[in-house]
């Protein structure tokens, strides 16, 4: 059977998350739904390049799924994005070897984290940016980003729960920017991988340093002492975009 790669965007709004799972509304189900339909009521299985928890969003994940017929790229690709619900979109398809797979040759990923520092907060914002309506010195945050690149053990970043016993990453970019109107942050992560809430809670973390409740120096202490507790809260999920899955 052809073995297809799409790359596809979503709103997380609400999603319970991209996984299928026996309770609530998952990506993951509702791009089989319609697999399922346009394959004569036979199921077919998705495979992704990773999970987003419930209200992250997705603007560069990459699925794949065996289908038992080649079709036009183009059709195949209007058909699901069409069928799909409207917080889903299908950017792309093609046919990959079937030796592929999304999650397992994934070689690294980059995200984007929003948060709305605006005062009032937008309304508009409220499901795509995180709200943090305290002051931040924003150069303690840039001198602090530069502490995170490299390859290190980021157990203090990871929250529990994670089933992954090598906590080791790289990070080749972390870095934030301003938008034109001054009260957004845009913050960029990109990486061979990242841990379980890994970036929310580097965020979280960075936004502590900003308003001074940590210092600018703290994250080489944080990392070398591989303790969840020492570093900040997890930011909120509707900040988190995942934006690029990178493969050979």
């Amino acid at each position: 059977m052809p073995r297809y790669k799409a790359i596809i965007a979503y709103d997380g709004t609400n999603f319970n998350g991209f996984q299928a799972q026996p309770n609530g509304r998952t990506v993951q189900e509702e791009i089989e739904k319609t697999l399922k339909k346009m394959n004569n009521g036979q199921t077919i299985t998705i495979f992704g390049s990773g999970r987003t928890d419930a209200g992250v969003h997705a603007s560069g994940q990459v699925i794949h799924f065996d289908y038992p017929e080649k079709r036009d790229l183009e059709k195949m690709r209007f058909a699901l994005d069409t069928q799909t619900p409207e917080d889903i979109a299908v950017k792309s398809v093609e046919v990959v070897p079937d030796t592929f797979h999304a999650r397992y040759h994934a070689i690294g990923k980059t995200y984007e984290f929003r948060v709305d520092i605006g005062k009032p907060r937008s309304p508009f914002r409220r499901f795509y940016a995180s709200y943090y309506p305290y002051p931040l010195d924003l150069g303690k945050i840039e001198s602090a980003l530069k502490d995170l690149l490299g390859t290190h053990d980021f157990t203090s970043f990871c929250a529990s729960g994670s089933s992954v016993d090598d906590k080791i990453r790289t990070i080749h970019e972390a870095s934030m920017r301003v938008n034109e109107t001054g009260d957004e942050l845009i913050f960029t992560f990109k990486g061979d991988g990242f841990l379980y809430k890994m970036i929310r809670i580097l965020v979280g973390t960075l936004l502590k340093i900003g308003n001074n409740r940590l210092e600018a120096d703290a994250i080489p202490e944080i990392i070398a002492g591989k303790d969840r507790n020492l570093a900040g809260p997890t930011a909120h999920p509707e900040g988190l975009y995942l934006v690029e899955v990178s493969y050979d």
